[in-house]
């Protein structure tokens, strides 16, 4: 069998003349996803808000959305959410937190439970009951912005340790651009933000990071080799010799991503979609933001540690001693 090459050997790309372009872009992306979510915020699930989610299947093949709410209206549970969910008689019901009775606010939310199963009856089949208190809900907010900023900065420690701190820096930026977007996106198509989503946000920074670190390296390597080079030059040298490694990995996990995407069911499919979303612009920022971002930060070939002196190479590739 023959080798499979998305991309023609030899490739020599100018990436770092798109920068011109790629910068502005993603700083209007930036802004315009940090407006979506001032504006519309996110469609946070019942893991953020708290309340009851409660899943069912009709025995008709199309659920009578209508119906159910009506039936539902009537118990003075305040704001019923009631939508189709994947399958035409696949019903989503989402009840906002009640207040604490007597018994406390996690036996209002379970009473809940009881009083939509008492109304329905047993002509549905419940397939799914989540309940989360106030409180837990609470918690579970901040244990995911903690999570997301705790790793962003463990990124931050990591690369300033292995590399020098122009990288570590880039990195950084690179990676909290597509957190930024992927916010950003949720925000515009308002799809259900929950602890999944979370984290496929923090796979999303597991994977850029991996992307960036690779043609980080690469990038260190010719600076050691190409002393006398432009650092332009060296950085879309890089670049291109990590290019058909960077798309052959986002396109094998594209398409695993596509097969949970579509036959994976309703209840993933916020998680997959964040990852397909973060897929395409890690890629992106490893290549376009990443890299060039060096060129900013003023790096220079001297500031590269070369462990061995004996190792090093002119402009040309060829070993001088």
């Amino acid at each position: 069998m023959k080798t499979l090459r998305l991309i023609p050997d030899g490739t020599s790309i100018r990436f770092m003349e798109d920068r011109r372009f790629s910068f502005p872009l993603s700083g209007l992306l930036i802004v315009v996803s940090l407006a979506l979510y001032m504006v519309f915020n996110l469609n946070f699930g019942i893991d953020f808000k708290g309340g009851t989610l409660i899943e069912i299947k009709t025995a008709e093949e199309v659920a009578d959305i209508s119906g159910i709410r009506s039936q539902l209206g009537t118990l003075n549970l305040g704001d019923v959410e009631v939508q189709e969910f994947g399958a035409p008689n696949d019903v989503l019901i989402r009840v906002q937190t009640q207040e604490a009775g007597d018994l406390g606010a996690e036996a209002a939310q379970q009473e809940v439970v009881a009083k939509v199963k008492a109304t329905l009856g047993n002509t549905v089949d419940y397939r799914r009951v989540e309940v989360v208190g106030p409180r837990v809900s609470s918690e579970l907010a901040s244990a995911g912005s903690i999570a997301v900023i705790s790793a962003l900065f463990a990124v931050l420690v990591y690369i300033w340790f292995r590399f020098e701190w122009q990288f570590a820096l880039g990195a950084v930026i690179a990676t909290a651009h597509d957190v930024i977007l992927t916010i950003g996106i949720f925000a515009f198509l308002q799809m259900e933000f929950n602890l999944s989503t979370i984290a496929a946000v923090l796979t999303i920074v597991g994977y850029s990071l991996n992307d960036t670190v690779v043609v980080y390296d690469r990038i260190r390597e010719n600076l050691r080799k190409y002393k006398k080079k432009p650092l332009t030059e060296v950085l879309d040298l890089s670049i291109n010799q990590t290019l058909s490694r960077t798309i052959l990995t986002s396109v094998t996990t594209l398409l695993a991503l596509g097969s949970l995407y579509f036959f994976g069911g309703e209840v993933i499919r916020s998680f997959t979609f964040a990852m397909i979303w973060g897929v395409f612009v890690g890629t992106y920022s490893s290549i376009f933001i990443a890299a060039p971002l060096l060129v900013f930060l003023n790096l220079r070939s001297e500031q590269v540690q070369i462990p061995n002196e004996a190792d090093e190479t002119d402009d040309t590739g060829s070993v001088t001693n």
